[in-house]
């Protein structure tokens, strides 16, 4: 009895047989050539990526390093005329007081100009201003009728900020609620 329709064996799935020129040994060894050689290939680029990554990594661990050993440079570019200033003001004792006191107030103002070039900015808050606890200190508070409750009456210490940070919270007197 022969049936056409499969056996059980059959619809398991089994593999079809190979051809002759799969069974060919020359053919399966050209076959197992090329795979060498993608491997190869393959190998040779993975290697090379991974030195590659290697490189990079070492690159930007470098320029880290070198980013924080120089940070200040351009800060300390401009505090050197202010050292000269204060230089020559010691090189010379027996200047009047006038002269002594426009210097500082020439120093001060290159001091003040190279804080603002490097983004240091002065907090200074004027009187009545609402006290804002993240730019200013409160020192004391005090009885200020005049002021509502909660306002810088005065400031004892300017505060400084650094790219919006602050650096130092600006010292203040605040007004007692009412």
């Amino acid at each position: 009895m022969t049936t056409d329709t499969p056996t059980p064996e059959d619809a398991a799935g089994t593999a079809p047989e190979p051809t002759a020129a799969e069974l060919n040994p020359e053919t399966l060894l050209a076959e197992l050539e090329g795979q060498k050689q993608r491997l190869a290939e393959m190998s040779d680029a993975y290697l090379r990526a991974k030195a590659e990554v290697e490189n990079v990594r070492r690159r930007a661990d470098e320029d880290i390093s070198k980013a924080r050993k120089f940070a200040v440079e351009s800060f300390a570019e401009a505090m050197l005329p202010i050292m000269d200033s204060l230089e020559a003001a010691i090189a010379t004792p027996n200047a009047s007081v006038e002269t002594v006191l426009e210097g500082v107030h020439a120093t001060r103002r290159q001091l003040a100009s190279a804080l603002e070039r490097n983004k240091v900015i002065e907090i200074n808050p004027g009187q009545g201003t609402k006290f804002d606890p993240h730019q200013h200190q409160a020192i004391s508070v005090v009885p200020a009728p005049t002021q509502d409750a909660n306002t810088v009456v005065t400031v004892l210490q300017k505060g400084f900020l650094i790219a919006d940070r602050v650096l130092r919270p600006a010292l203040v007197t605040v007004s007692a609620p009412k």
